[in-house]
């Protein structure tokens, strides 16, 4: 029997102080080589289905495998990214993981994957602010009001608490308004739209960048001491969040995954800069230098925590008889 999760199947046994834990622990299986992550494959869709461009995809599709050693299940997440989506109403990303037994290889679950994906790239935020911001009350700036700035403010909130005083969010639309507004009635701290990015950083103590922006989308100099910039929108090497400064000015910059984080717009001009693996920040090798150390994480994803988070949730909607179960 397979059991399928909805997206409100996957909700309702999602929960983000639970998860934080989780991504921790593969963050430092990864880190200590105990995972199997094969490289994604990814491959043009659609080729042929506009008669008036017979030859243009329509969009792209990836397959991101991951198993965690000692894991009771391999996941695999298939992901297609469509421009043209946007236009429909529909979203852009749209991501399922399929689960299957890693004793026996029978399937075992198929769930819907966006939520999860936005959750465990949350918790990468979460994470680095617990770890690795200054001592202090936290003053987050977060750069876009999509959802994956959403999902980084929520997972910061899970993570730090009361330690979270006050948040700034910054779009050139007015998703801004709307964005505060939302995340306003999920968290205690007071949550404000600003008109720019200086406004939003400045005195920031935590930045979020969650934008899939092509060019810096704040200017490095306003940084102060001690800043904590969190870098989760660019992913290939055409995006780019973070401007020669904030790099310059940073005292180490942390990857999730670091030999694909150097190929990504934000650093591929610097590739001699030692990327610091997060995964040594969780295991407690390295860690903040001083309270005056401006330091950058940069993430580009990892399937496995996905894999790890996927396994949450499914063994939670099925101690809850979530979900449907079908036999394949």
């Amino acid at each position: 029997m397979v059991r399928v999760l909805s997206d409100s199947d996957v909700a309702s046994a999602l929960d983000l102080e639970a998860v934080l834990p989780v991504v921790a622990d593969a963050f430092e299986k990864q880190y200590a080589g105990a995972v199997d992550r094969p490289e994604r494959p990814h491959y043009p869709i659609g080729t042929g289905l506009n008669p008036e461009e017979p030859t243009e995809p329509t969009g792209t599709g990836l397959c991101m495998p991951a198993y965690v050693h000692g894991a009771s299940y391999a996941a695999t997440k298939l992901v297609t990214v469509c421009e043209g989506n946007a236009e429909r109403g529909l979203p852009t990303v749209t991501a399922q993981i399929s689960l299957a037994d890693a004793e026996t290889g029978q399937p075992a679950a198929y769930l819907a994957g966006n939520r999860i994906t936005s959750a465990r790239t949350g918790c990468i935020g979460g994470l680095a602010a617990r770890e690795l911001a200054a001592d202090g009350p936290i003053d987050l700036a977060v750069i876009g009001a999509g959802t994956q700035a959403r999902w980084q403010t929520r997972a910061i909130d899970a993570a730090v608490g009361s330690e979270l005083e006050s948040v700034r969010i910054y779009s050139p639309s007015d998703s801004r308004t709307e964005c505060a507004a939302d995340l306003s009635a999920e968290i205690e701290a007071p949550v404000e739209p600003v008109s720019s990015p200086r406004e939003a950083v400045d005195g920031a103590s935590v930045i979020v960048t969650a934008t899939t922006s092509t060019e810096p989308v704040f200017p490095g100099d306003t940084l102060a001491a001690g800043t904590l910039v969190i870098a989760v929108g660019a992913y290939t090497a055409e995006m780019q969040e973070l401007d020669a400064t904030t790099i310059e000015r940073a005292g180490r910059v942390f990857g999730d995954v670091p030999d694909e984080a150097v190929e990504t717009g934000d650093l591929r001009e610097y590739p001699d800069l030692d990327v610091v693996a997060f995964g040594a920040v969780l295991a407690g090798e390295v860690g903040r230098r001083s309270d005056e150390e401006i330091l950058v994480l940069e993430s580009v994803g990892t399937a496995v925590l996905d894999a790890a988070t996927a396994e949450y949730v499914f063994e939670r909607a099925s101690e809850e008889g979530a979900g449907t179960t079908v036999l394949l």
